[in-house]
């Protein structure tokens, strides 16, 4: 079906992607399945410049399913610009944004749907689960899962409000004139664009919803844990940049950590900002024990050190980002000086 063949649709589902085509076919055989009728939403698919293009595949594809698929392809600018490019091409009202390695239930879209009645300005926060397969990921992307896990569970708490730096791209719709209105994404901030987006929507007005049933099934092609530390490294980084945009908000201030962490890490983060090279031999043993832990069995204290590595690493980047103790001093301030603990 092409674009012209049907009316407006309702909802327009994006997805970046870049070297994957055999999950994102998964994923759009999985869109095709959806209780939700297939004259009401559209996917817009846009890549990312992968080495081996997938327009050609996925058009071809895109004849045998019930939905309007249309694929964009861009050099290589990463996945803040990719998705950028998806909202503006997307012809929804609701524009929700997912991942490629993602996998959906029949009645995702029509959840999404039910979270944004007439007149609401909402932005939804669907759940992220671990894919079953999740055992037999690396300990760090458990992790991840974990920490995915653990904010659900905190959001679901009666009285429990999400707020704009919850954020994150891999299952969120919102309205795509509220997107517009402020911008889109900051594509300099690399892997911190999700947060800073839900900042700037929050404070132009909208109302973040957490929805448990509006989830996705999660799994990972990551193994490196020196790609992992990078990730860390950059988001310390681009999290500086994010509260040096947005002062009135701690909760996306980096130096929050040493702070807000357990009272147990914080001499190892401390001590991360004081001799940055020298700790490097000590997050390895952090992470070695960690390590030593999963494989006893003994889960928490795993996750409590791969958390410990990971904020070492981050706060390395924000260091970095900060220019020297004066610079540190300042960000350190601002998170003081701060607003809300948003």
């Amino acid at each position: 079906m092409t674009p012209s063949d049907a009316s407006t649709p309702r909802l327009s589902v994006v997805v970046a992607t870049y070297n994957r085509l055999p999950l994102i076919t998964r994923l759009l055989g999985q869109l095709a399945e959806q209780t939700l009728p297939p004259e009401r939403y559209e996917v817009v698919v846009v890549d990312d410049g992968s080495k081996e293009p997938v327009k050609a595949p996925l058009d071809a594809l895109a004849e045998s399913l019930p939905y309007a698929l249309r694929v964009e392809v861009q050099a290589n600018a990463g996945a803040a610009a990719a998705r950028h490019r998806g909202v503006l091409a997307a012809r929804g009202d609701i524009v929700l944004v997912t991942d490629d390695d993602m996998q959906v239930e029949k009645d995702f879209l029509e959840r999404h749907l039910a979270h944004h009645p007439e007149g609401s300005r909402h932005v939804v926060l669907g759940r992220i689960r671990p894919d079953p397969s999740i055992g037999d990921m690396p300990l760090f992307e458990r992790w991840y899962a974990y920490l995915n896990h653990r904010m659900a569970e905190e959001l679901s708490t009666p009285g429990a409000r999400a707020h704009g730096n919850h954020l994150y791209t891999g299952n969120v719709s919102f309205h795509r004139e509220d997107y517009v209105g402020v911008g889109g994404f900051d594509k300099s901030l690399g892997q911190s664009e999700d947060v800073e987006l839900g900042v700037r929507l929050e404070k132009a007005g909208c109302a973040f919803v957490f929805a448990s049933d509006a989830h996705v099934l999660h799994g990972s092609d990551h193994v490196s844990f020196e790609r992992w530390l990078k990730r860390a490294n950059r988001y310390g980084m681009f999290d500086t940049h994010v509260a040096r945009k947005h002062p009135d908000v701690r909760g996306v201030n980096p130096w929050r950590l040493l702070f807000e962490t357990n009272p147990l890490a914080r001499p190892l983060l401390a001590a991360t900002v004081v001799a940055p090279e020298a700790t490097r031999v000590l997050t390895g043993a952090v992470m070695s024990a960690a390590k030593a832990a999963d494989k006893l069995g003994l889960e928490k204290a795993a996750f409590a050190g791969t958390s410990v590595v990971y904020g070492m690493e981050y706060l390395r980047g924000a260091r970095n980002e900060a220019g020297g103790w004066t610079g540190i001093a300042r960000e350190v301030v601002r998170y003081l000086q701060g607003g809300g603990n948003r």
